[in-house]
C-alpha cells in the first residue's frame, strides 16, 4: 500500500495509474478515492492519474483530534501528495468537499494547477457560517452516536443523491458499500473541522475575480446549492466555464460518468490549445 506523509505526519493512502500529464482527484465527503474509478479507467490511458483518501478515511490515518482537520489542511494535503510524488503541476479534479478544496487549491497555489475541475462545488455551504457550524455539529454527533448505517439511511434519502440509485442501481450499491467502510469518527471530525468551517463560496467574489487558472464547474440541475454556487463563480470568474447536467443530482461524475469524461477531455484539449 502506498502512502504520502502530510506535513503534520498524517499518512495519506493513494493509488495511481497511467503515465503522462498528472491529474489529482479529490473525493467528496461521502466517498473516497474509489469514487473516481470511472474517471481513472478513462484518463489513465493518456494521463497519470492519482487519487487519495483524505485524512479520516481509512486506510489513510484518522487523526484523533478535530484540530487536525480544517479546510486549509485539506488543501495542503493535496499539495503534500503532489510533493511526495514530485509533481510540480497537475490538473486538479474534485467533487463536493473535494471540489471546495480544488477551488481553494487554485486560489492558494495557482502555479501548481494546470486546470481546476469542480463537480458539485458549494453544496451545503450557501448559508451563514453559524448555520454551517450548527449543521456540521449535528451531523458529527449523529455519526458518533448512531454510526454509519444510520448516516447512510439519511444520505440515501437526500434529494440531490437519489438520482444515482434511479439511474444506476449497481453504482448506487457500490456507493453504499464503500460508505459503510468509512470511519464514523473520521466522518465526525471531517464534519466539525472541514465542513463546519469552510467559507461559503458566495463570499469569495473578490478572490474568484482574480483567479486565472482555467476552471470547469460541473453540476447537476437537481443540486440547487451547487448550482447556485457554480453560476455565481461563472459570473464573477473570467477563467471559469460552466456545464449543467440535466436531470442529474450531486454526484455527476458517478451519475453521468461518460458525460463527465467527455467534457473534461474537451476542457483539457481546449486549455492545451491556448498554451
Amino acid at each position: 500500500m502506498a502512502y504520502a506523509s502530510a506535513s503534520d505526519g498524517v499518512r495519506l493512502y493513494y493509488e495511481e495509474a497511467g503515465k503522462g500529464t498528472p491529474i489529482v482527484f479529490v473525493h467528496e465527503f461521502s466517498g473516497d478515492l474509489r469514487s473516481w474509478e470511472a474517471q481513472i479507467q478513462h484518463f489513465s490511458r493518456n494521463y497519470r492519474c492519482i487519487a487519495f483518501n483524505a485524512r479520516g478515511y481509512p486506510p489513510s490515518d484518522v487523526p484523533g483530534r478535530v484540530s487536525s482537520y480544517s479546510p486549509d489542511r485539506a488543501v495542503e494535503d493535496v499539495v503534500d501528495v503532489m510533493r511526495h510524488l514530485r509533481i510540480p503541476k497537475a490538473h486538479i479534479f474534485g467533487c463536493s468537499m473535494g471540489a471546495q478544496s480544488t477551488l481553494h487549491f487554485g486560489l492558494n497555489h495557482p502555479r501548481m494547477a494546470i486546470t481546476l475541475t469542480a463537480v458539485g462545488a458549494g453544496s451545503g455551504s450557501s448559508g451563514t457560517r453559524e448555520e454551517q457550524k450548527r449543521t456540521a455539529d449535528t451531523n458529527a454527533r449523529r455519526y458518533e452516536d448512531e454510526g454509519l448505517e444510520a448516516a447512510l439511511a439519511r444520505v440515501a434519502k437526500a434529494p440531490n443523491r437519489v438520482q444515482l440509485g434511479q439511474k444506476n442501481p449497481r453504482a448506487w450499491a457500490d456507493f453504499r458499500r464503500r460508505f459503510m467502510e468509512h470511519s464514523a469518527q473520521g466522518c465526525a471530525f471531517s464534519q466539525r473541522g472541514i465542513q463546519g468551517k469552510r467559507p461559503s463560496l458566495l463570499t469569495l467574489e473578490r478572490r474568484f475575480r482574480t483567479l486565472k487558472v482555467p476552471t470547469h464547474l460541473i453540476c447537476g440541475d437537481e443540486d440547487p446549492s451547487a448550482l447556485e454556487a457554480s453560476v455565481f463563480i461563472k459570473r464573477v470568474c473570467p477563467a471559469a466555464r460552466l456545464t449543467v447536467a440535466p436531470a442529474t443530482g450531486h454526484l455527476v461524475n458517478l451519475e453521468e460518468s461518460e458525460l463527465t469524461n467527455r467534457l473534461t477531455e474537451q476542457f483539457y484539449a481546449d486549455v492545451a490549445k491556448k498554451n
